[in-house]
């Protein structure tokens, strides 16, 4: 055996017993005579003494030793209460080198996060030794191994879905994949297991489920890894959008409730909010419910106002309690406005009764009580002033709320702020050509159905589309699904597809659909982005055992790489 125990498992209780340990040498002390290794494994940490010299020839820190010897307690002055072991130590009758290391290594295992990402993801089986790193992926095991279990105790099977598979408009560039057997065809790494999900309600499974691993080729964000991640996926049959909700709001209140330490989470049902409020009232599709700054629309109230940069314009106000805060703080608010693209950011504060403020001279009497009771102002606040286009009006309110929030000490880190976004609009504007496009899931159900379809604005429909949003951070959405062919061919009509194109693209699940399919209804919480809310993490990349950089490439294993000349005749690809 080359261990009878773990690292971290030596208590009182062994004293007396023979004990052999494996790890990795953390530290070597030489105290006169006496030498003292810490080895480590995952488990924990155990203080070895040495007295043979000649035992640690060729053993240096982070090599791989096995040490048999006497469990024996320690002296009172010396136990240690940091460590779960403190309490004994291992004397060693023999060493055995497992596996030699060099002697200098590219950084100090402890300290690797503090390394630049690069050196840390070359070495990256070095960095995951870092007890904080390592943490994160045993987290990563549990975390899903509880998602599974609840999944199971709610009645979804989990089934498997294929990897490759074909181009599907999911809203991200594809990984695509050359075909060997079929010349100028390619197969596609799937974005999200979407059609498969919903084949599978046709087919008769009740309930569906897999921890599903998702490939977008996307630039990388704080949030976001560049290649792939993985989902919880979900589908229901006969379920609307409440039965979606209630399943994902009872999961993750349970999973955050189990893995978030002492952090408090929202309280069941989550709060529900139109997209339109949303945007209105915070500024963002994602709002982080931990700021209490909420946005207010002035653009009546300006319309009649004798301010004329306002009129005939959008603005929003934000209310803040800035009092005591010296005219650097406005000055810097100033600053922040114009670095995201504002022209300025103007201001009043109310206080004694009275508004102070470069805009106070453009008010009348009558319409000093009306803003406040529109603000809801209280003495001592300041109103900060939003004014531009649509939809970029919105977008800089939510900035300035944010910022005022984060510099006022307003967003306090010991919560769970979750909240649905719901009715989602159907299409949005295409950033090149302008025409709709699906702005989520293009095989979501509209509100209003056909005629609505027919009848309005595509920029008006709804969706029975919903986003689960935890401290400002999207983790999921989902939809109620369109099963109804005559109604998928409008919408993606709307969307610049033929009827001939949606039969082609989509043949399996259009045919499926004319055979009896079932409402159903899912939803997609990532996992990659519960781990990094979980640990607190600031990159996905930290909860991520071998993750791409923020350029995409796997710096240890070097791809993208390049193949040889005949890999590419053998898939009938010519480089230009």
């Amino acid at each position: 055996m080359l261990r009878t125990h773990t690292c971290g498992e030596l208590r009182l209780t062994d004293a007396g017993e023979t004990a052999r340990l494996s790890g990795w040498v953390d530290t070597i002390r030489d105290h006169g005579g006496v030498k003292f290794l810490d080895l480590r494994d995952e488990t924990g940490v155990t203080q070895i003494v040495v007295h043979d010299d000649a035992a640690l020839r060729g053993i240096t820190r982070e090599s791989v030793i096995s040490a048999a010897g006497t469990v024996r307690p320690r002296d009172a002055e010396n136990v240690n209460p940091a460590l779960s072991t403190g309490s004994v130590e291992l004397f060693a009758d023999s060493l055995e080198l497992l596996g030699a290391a060099r002697a200098m290594l590219p950084f100090e295992i402890g300290e690797s996060t503090a390394t630049r990402e690069e050196v840390r993801l070359r070495y990256r089986y070095l960095d995951l030794r870092n007890p904080e790193v390592h943490a994160n992926i045993r987290l990563r095991a549990e975390v899903i191994k509880f998602l599974r279990e609840r999944m199971d105790a709610l009645g979804f099977t989990e089934i498997q879905t294929p990897i490759l598979t074909a181009s599907s408009p999911e809203g991200a560039r594809d990984f695509i994949v050359p075909s060997r057997k079929h010349k100028g065809r390619f197969y596609a790494l799937p974005q999200a297991p979407q059609q498969f999900k919903q084949l599978l309600m046709v087919a008769g499974f009740d309930r569906y489920y897999q921890i599903a691993p998702c490939f977008r080729d996307e630039d990388a964000r704080f949030d976001r890894s560049p290649g792939e991640f993985y989902q919880l996926d979900f589908e229901m049959s006969f379920a609307e959008q409440e039965d979606v909700l209630a399943v994902g709001e009872s999961v993750l209140y349970d999973t955050f409730t189990k893995f978030g330490g002492e952090k408090r989470v929202s309280p069941r049902p989550f709060p529900r909010i139109t997209y339109r409020d949303a945007m209105l009232r915070y500024g963002t599709d994602k709002p982080d419910l931990r700021n209490p700054l909420e946005i207010c629309d002035l653009t009546d109230f300006f319309a009649n106002a004798g301010f004329a940069a306002f009129r005939g314009k959008p603005v929003r106000g934000v209310a803040a309690d800035c009092s005591g805060r010296p005219r650097s703080f406005f000055d810097a608010s100033l600053k922040y406005a114009q670095s995201i693209g504002m022209a300025g950011l103007g201001y009043l504060t109310y206080s004694d009764g009275q508004f102070r403020g470069p805009i106070e001279k453009f008010l009348s009497p009558e319409q000093k009580p009306e803003l406040i009771a529109l603000t809801g102002l209280s003495d001592g606040e300041t109103l900060f002033f939003i004014s531009d286009a649509l939809p970029q009006v919105n977008k800089y309110a939510g900035q300035i709320r944010t910022w005022l929030g984060e510099n006022l000490g307003l967003i306090g880190g010991n919560a769970f702020e979750f909240c649905f976004v719901v009715d989602i609009p159907m299409y949005e504007p295409d950033e090149e050509t302008g025409q709709p496009a699906f702005m989520h899931n293009p095989f979501s159900l509209p509100h209003g159905g056909l005629e609505a379809l027919q009848t309005q604005n595509p920029l008006d429909i709804l969706a029975y589309q919903y986003d689960v949003v935890c401290n400002g951070v999207e983790l999921t959405s989902g939809a109620v699904r369109n099963t109804d062919t005559e109604l998928m061919k409008a919408a993606f009509a709307i969307a610049g597809y033929d009827g001939d194109e949606v039969e082609r693209r989509f043949g399996a699940l259009y045919t499926a659909f004319s055979y009896g399919a079932p409402p159903h209804a899912g939803m997609a919480p990532g996992v990659d982005r519960i781990l990094m809310m979980l640990t607190g993490a600031e990159s996905i990349r930290e909860v991520v055992a071998f993750p791409l950089n923020s350029e995409a490439r796997d710096i240890l294993l070097g791809a993208p790489g390049e193949v040889t000349e005949a890999q590419l005749r053998d898939v009938h690809i010519k480089l230009r």
